[in-house]
């Protein structure tokens, strides 16, 4: 009876993970424009009124998630190319506790940015005496959406992240 091959060094290949951060990485980065971009005028009064969604603390904290979700996928990335250029992994097995609890962490934050803006826009939906906020609404939806796709891929990261960890008895 031949020998078994070894086991694969890892489960899934390391461009699989490449693919699933840069998707992560453009989800993000649609979600931030079209939040920080949403803006609705309004007359009351005879006076203009501009709506911007920095105007709001749900729509503040869904930037801030997209921003660092956006800086800690763009190193994760680079660690990404850097593996499947090389075939090695940088720093051992510090990094790859660094990149579990890292995945772990950044698609809980854009889970929680995703469901604050989803919130914000069912009260500001409920509060509206008219369909002049449709628009803005819909387009902070739209967003919030891109953010919690985005959330998607960075959790597929954290399941791939954790078959890397050292199998330790």
């Amino acid at each position: 009876m031949a020998p078994l091959p070894p086991p694969p060094t890892t489960i899934v290949p390391p461009f699989v993970g490449l693919i699933v951060r840069i998707l992560t990485l453009i989800c993000l980065l649609i979600s931030l424009i079209v939040t920080a971009t949403n803006t609705h005028t309004t007359s009351v009064n005879f006076v203009d009124i501009k709506i911007k969604s920095m105007d709001f603390y749900a729509y503040r904290y869904l930037i801030s998630s997209v921003v660092i979700g956006m800086a800690y996928t763009l190193l994760q990335t680079a660690f990404s190319i850097f593996i499947v250029i090389t075939g090695n992994r940088l720093g051992g097995e510090g990094l790859c506790l660094f990149d579990f609890y890292g995945d772990k962490f950044i698609s809980y934050f854009l889970a929680t940015g995703a469901a604050a803006s989803f919130g914000m826009t069912q009260d500001l939906k409920q509060l509206q005496g008219s369909d002049s906020l449709s628009k803005f609404l819909n387009t902070s939806n739209a967003a919030a959406s891109l953010c919690l796709i985005g959330f998607f891929f960075a959790a597929a990261s954290s399941v791939f992240s954790s078959y890397n960890l050292p199998k330790k008895a």
